[in-house]
């Protein structure tokens, strides 16, 4: 690849990664000033990602852009870093992630999920108290639960409705409980169930009650996590081809910067 080719393709694909990094950094500070502490909770690794791709986007910038070798092997060291984290990691995503699925029932359209199937990775960070406390909380705001009447008005549509994970999981008692349901939102809790599941005994009625502080809803938010680090760990995949190729490039310009270097 020649010397201006490598060296304006470097300058341009890290200025448009710097513009990247700064509309993330922009994104953070407002979710940190955001009063949802579940959006709030992202912060710090949004403004890390983006103060890093920053960084590094800077210097590939300026080694390009003076032919500067120093500036472009402390890019190109910085870049094989990134490349490595994102392969460790999604290799781990793709391990931590190939356990649990759900059960079919009966006379259902959607799934049941039980905590046991997945991962230690997932058991261990679900039954912290400090994080399902965080988890929970968040659950209640979203209203998920509550708006199942509204979304589902008779029993028929209720009943052949695909309830997502977190619904199936959270937002009613499981199927071998058996209570009867009375709407979408409410179940006739006065039936006494023969099932030994303790989960028939958490679930309350109660908007700020429900199914949360069962295992089928933590449960069911094992695998909404499975789902989204899974496209994650797909997506990942996508950058480290793209980066893999940057960091291609990059060699070249700084290969080539080293050689002008040296005819002056």
């Amino acid at each position: 690849m020649g010397m201006g080719t490598s060296t304006f393709i470097i300058r341009w694909i890290n200025f448009l990664t710097m513009l990247l990094a700064i509309t993330m950094i922009i994104f953070g500070v407002w979710m940190s000033t955001h009063h949802d502490n579940c959006r709030r909770s992202l912060t710090l690794p949004v403004l890390g990602l983006g103060a890093l791709i920053f960084i590094i986007s800077i210097i590939g910038f300026l080694g390009a852009l003076k032919n500067n070798t120093i500036l472009l092997w402390i890019y190109l060291i910085m870049l094989c870093l990134v490349l490595v984290a994102i392969l460790v990691f999604t290799v781990l995503a793709f391990i931590i992630t190939n356990n649990g699925s759900g059960h079919s029932v009966s006379g259902l359209r959607y799934k049941e999920y039980q905590l046991k199937d997945y991962s230690s990775w997932f058991l261990n960070h679900l039954n912290n108290p400090e994080n399902w406390k965080r988890l929970k909380s968040c659950l209640v705001k979203s209203e998920d639960c509550n708006n199942l009447s509204k979304k589902y008005k008779t029993l028929k549509q209720f009943k052949s409705a695909k309830l997502t994970p977190i619904e199936a999981g959270c937002c009613r008692p499981p199927f071998e409980c058996g209570y009867p349901v009375v709407n979408a939102s409410y179940y006739d809790l006065s039936f006494h169930p023969t099932s030994s599941n303790k989960d028939c005994k958490l679930y309350k009625n109660s908007r700020a009650v429900k199914c949360y502080n069962c295992d089928s809803c933590k449960a069911g938010v094992a695998q909404y996590m499975k789902i989204e680090w899974r496209v994650v760990a797909i997506f990942n995949l996508i950058l480290f081809v793209v980066l893999s190729i940057v960091y291609f490039v990059g060699c070249c310009a700084r290969r080539n910067a080293a050689r002008s270097r040296s005819k002056i």
